[in-house]
């Protein structure tokens, strides 16, 4: 998996078009999307234009899709995998994760709401059911590798105490405000890699939130240490990730941005300003599912404490 991905979340069909294929121009291969963002089709359409074309071939891309919430149960697995395939015209994916660990019930359409204004659960989730059937679509070859996205570790150890095919990848926020060392190493002890979402912090989803959320490009040190190296605030937070072994997925739709973002790998963070930035984490965690109101009661809500 290249260490470097391009992140889709909040990229809407008119905008991903666009910003995918300056993304493919500038280099980037690692692909990150999802049924829930409402965009694979039109993924599909530009990998499609490309590997018709011979500009790439599908050996060079690692595309990463994942298990949207109202299908996260043992039986409806192999269905959206099939579905998302059926939108990104493609055979297999390279990394099919469970995107999150609770579910809803199932729709085709927005998630089901209760006279509360609070989202429907389905509370009978089954981990261990669960990543049979993900086995079974990696063993059937629809899947080059699976694996977890927002887990907590008591929830991955559940997994591993009853897998055959351990997680390949747990996709989970982090950056410098949220750097969970912790659930890091334990992925890292167990032969899991760890992919951050948000590592420029999400700015933009002040409005799903309906919260302000802090700006990490605004940070002193971040904006010290960039202005010694020459180089943006950005790189610095992307390269502090893939310095701790950590890959990443920087969104952007900007083409300036998109190619400064995968320009991390011709500098390096020194000791100090990697304890620097380490210093920085206050465990905030932007993405606490608060655009899904009433998710806290679900049994499976991965932040009810925070060994996640």
């Amino acid at each position: 998996m290249p260490a470097l991905g391009f992140g889709t979340w909040r990229a809407p069909n008119e905008e991903v078009e666009k910003a995918l294929n300056e993304a493919l121009e500038a280099g980037y291969r690692h692909i990150d999307t999802a049924p829930v963002y409402l965009n694979e089709k039109t993924i599909g359409n530009v990998l499609k234009e490309w590997l018709d074309a011979g500009r790439l071939t599908r050996e060079e891309l690692f595309i990463v899709t994942k298990l949207p919430p109202h299908g996260t149960r043992a039986a409806t697995v192999e269905k959206f995998l099939r579905r998302s395939l059926d939108d990104l015209q493609l055979e297999y994916v390279d990394l099919y994760h469970v995107h999150v660990p609770f579910t809803v019930p199932e729709v085709d359409g927005p998630f089901l709401m209760d006279d509360n204004g609070d989202i429907m659960l389905e509370t009978t989730t089954d981990h261990v059911a669960l990543w049979k059937a993900m086995e079974e679509v990696q063993k059937a070859g629809l899947a080059r590798n699976i694996g977890l996205s927002n887990f907590n570790q008591r929830q991955i150890q559940r997994i591993l105490d009853n897998c055959q095919i351990k997680p390949a990848n747990l996709q989970i926020e982090n950056h410098i405000y949220l750097q969970q060392p912790e659930l890091v190493k334990f992925c890292k002890a167990n032969g899991i890699t760890v992919t951050a979402y948000s590592p420029l912090g999400s700015k933009g989803i002040e409005k799903l939130l309906n919260r302000e959320v802090p700006d990490l490009l605004d940070n002193p040190a971040v904006k010290e240490i960039a202005a010694k190296l020459g180089r943006s605030c950005a790189q610095v937070l992307l390269r502090h990730l893939l310095q701790r072994g950590i890959s990443t997925i920087p969104k952007s739709t900007n083409p300036r941005r998109l190619r400064e973002n995968i320009a991390l790998f011709d500098f390096e963070l020194d000791d100090a300003d990697m304890v620097r930035l380490n210093a920085l984490d206050q465990s905030i965690r932007i993405c606490d599912f608060a655009f899904f109101p009433g998710i806290t009661k679900h049994p499976e809500f991965p932040f009810a404490t925070e060994s996640a």
